[in-house]
């Protein structure tokens, strides 16, 4: 099977009913994407399916042939980050981090589909990433700072 991932044609053996998440971390060795719950509700394992944040814990291959996938690895520029990765290092948004890479995929597909949310509009595209940390705020004004804004 094809797949494009990170803009890159890539060649995968893996039955396609394979969840991609599984294809993704054992089969291409891309770690950046975490296992969770398993049952698509925590969004550790948030990836970009044509540009919307998506769960890929449950999503099998079959169903994102055709499709462009985008991990967190592909989100920095070379060596530049994203400017969602950069305001969450700047903001300390982690704790133990676990959660982290699906929370800033939904964190950029937001910024992508409206580049200045309001508090509500950022809670209502983020309530499906789950963090044990409780860093919500921190999360909330790291976004606030990738949108041009520094409120908390």
């Amino acid at each position: 099977m094809r797949l494009t991932i990170n803009g890159k044609s890539t060649e995968i053996e893996a039955p396609e009913d394979m969840p991609l998440l599984w294809a993704l971390r054992d089969v291409l060795g891309m770690t950046g994407t975490k296992y969770g719950c398993g049952m698509a509700i925590c969004g550790a394992c948030t990836v970009h399916i044509d540009g919307a944040p998506t769960r890929s814990c449950l999503l099998p291959l079959s169903a994102v042939a055709g499709k462009s996938i985008t991990t967190i690895e592909g989100l920095a520029s070379g060596e530049t980050l994203h400017k969602v990765q950069q305001a969450w290092l700047d903001h300390e948004v982690a704790q133990c981090g676990y959660c982290q890479s699906g929370q800033i995929m939904s964190a950029v597909a937001l910024l992508q589909s409206n580049s200045t949310p309001s508090d509500d509009e950022i809670d209502a595209a983020m309530a499906g990433n789950l963090c044990r940390c409780a860093t919500y705020p921190r999360i909330r004004a790291a976004i606030r700072a990738a949108a041009g804004e520094e409120k908390a």
